[in-house]
């Protein structure tokens, strides 16, 4: 007898609440070996690889490729190898309860809001034992009150499934009489009735089109021809201001929840500085063998300024501010995907080299989607450098729970002030966002003034 157990989404950190399949790595009933990559897991930021802990085969894949479900869900039912009976694998499947993973940001367990005083329960439908039925469409039955025994499954089977159970509670709706099709006007053109109503509908004049039915008679199909021929093409769509919708992606869709909550929650202010960026482009020049690159310098100047000014070493939790002995950098990285923080832990005691390596593969498995949790969760500050793209000043959006962030344009030429002389010297434009609920604008000006030091001194590094 085969030893059955639920493969379910697994929960990457405290703040995941869903996953979507991004590819299933071995089929149906294939067997496979300790090590191997099973499915391949997308959350809002990384793509994981789920490997198998021990040898065996999926006897039953339930969930497909593309979809997005919630933490704790059941994938699929996962044997120690041997085979197993159908009846088995729905008594796995039927027993199978989800534990609540739900999270709740702003409390330390989720509550979930009370209903209505006037809201009755709905009524709860007993579901036998030995129904072929999905977990999902099991748990919204029940919660709809929808009674299964008349229900004829679509899934494989006969196994209903939860669109079965979502059909089966919708009302039924009203028949709306509209009246008989409108046929084009009688030219004299030898047209079945179906191409006559098409005519109307879309419109299209039955004089000129050839009939390919018997003597010439112009049919349905000839009717749709000629629409298909005058629709516009791709390209007149696009010079009419044609618009190409695309999802988004559980990534940018949590990006823009996030930010959305960020900008609306947090009182943002901003502290602006110029800084000359002449000497530390000159140290980086005569840096040997492998440079470092300009932001891993920031990286490093902006971790000793946060030790400095520790008052921006901080994440705000509701009312609790979490202050921290190290400085954790966040980096701001783009990918394919969107916007991802790789974290450069105790930035302050590394050296710049240090910085550099770990930064560089940290920023090559954020754009392969393999960072782990521990790897961008977190951070005590942020830093957003768009120099590389020839933007010279920008502000950012706080990355909660962070209560700063700068952001770095380019180094333009610019003249400053040196000892009552004019100078031409390269120039980098420093905006900083901060959290005005834990920080006040003074410490931003330390803060801005401790890493200005820092840059035009960059012996100091």
């Amino acid at each position: 007898m085969a030893k059955l157990k639920p493969f379910t989404m697994p929960k990457w950190g405290i703040e995941m609440s869903e996953g979507t399949i991004a590819e299933w790595m071995v089929a149906e009933n294939a067997p496979f070996e300790k090590g191997t990559v099973l499915t391949l897991i997308e959350t809002d930021k990384i793509t994981n690889e789920v490997e198998a802990e021990a040898p065996g085969r999926f006897v039953r894949i339930l969930a497909k490729a593309g979809e997005t479900l919630p933490v704790g869900t059941l994938l699929a039912v996962l044997s120690d190898g041997a085979e197993a009976s159908a009846a088995e694998i729905e008594a796995v499947i039927a027993g199978f309860k989800p534990v609540d993973s739900s999270f709740d940001p702003d409390g330390d367990e989720a509550v979930p809001p009370p209903p209505p005083a006037a809201a009755q329960p709905p009524v709860q439908a007993a579901i036998p034992d030995g129904v072929a039925i999905s977990p999902v469409a099991r748990a919204r039955a029940l919660e709809a009150g929808i009674d299964v025994a008349g229900l004829r499954g679509s899934g494989d089977g006969g196994r209903i499934t939860a669109q079965d159970v979502d059909q089966a509670a919708r009302p039924e709706a009203t028949p709306t009489l509209a009246g008989p099709y409108a046929l084009a006007p009688d030219t004299g053109a030898f047209a079945s009735p179906m191409a006559r109503r098409l005519s109307a509908i879309h419109q299209v004049p039955l004089d000129g089109i050839h009939g390919s039915g018997p003597r010439g008679r112009i049919r349905k199909a000839d009717v749709l021809a000629r629409v298909e021929r005058n629709q516009p093409t791709p390209a007149a769509k696009a010079a009419a201001g044609g618009v190409t919708v695309t999802p988004m992606t559980s990534m940018r869709r949590t990006i823009a929840r996030r930010l959305t909550e960020a900008k609306s929650s947090i009182p943002h202010f901003y502290v602006r500085r110029r800084v000359r960026a002449d000497r530390l482009l000159a140290l980086r020049a005569a840096a040997q063998g492998k440079r470092p690159s300009v932001n891993d310098y920031l990286i490093k100047a902006c971790a000793l300024a946060l030790v400095e000014v520790p008052k921006l070493n901080i994440q705000v939790h509701g009312h609790d501010i979490h202050s921290f002995g190290s400085a954790d950098i966040a980096v701001a990285v783009a990918t394919e995907k969107g916007l991802v923080t790789p974290i450069i832990t105790h930035a302050d005691d590394r050296s710049v080299a240090d910085i550099s390596a770990v930064m560089g593969a940290l920023a090559q498995r954020a754009r392969a989607g393999k960072l782990k949790p521990e790897e961008f969760n977190g951070g005590s500050f942020s830093l957003s450098n768009l120099g590389g793209f020839g933007v010279e000043q920008f502000d950012a959006i706080i990355n909660p729970p962070q209560g700063a962030i700068l952001a770095v344009g380019a180094a333009r030429p610019e003249p400053i002030d040196e000892d009552g002389a004019i100078r031409i010297v390269p120039v980098f434009h420093l905006s900083l966002s901060c959290d005005h609920r834990a920080i006040d604008g003074a410490d931003a000006g330390q803060f801005l003034a401790a890493l200005a030091n820092l840059i035009e001194h960059p012996e100091l590094l």
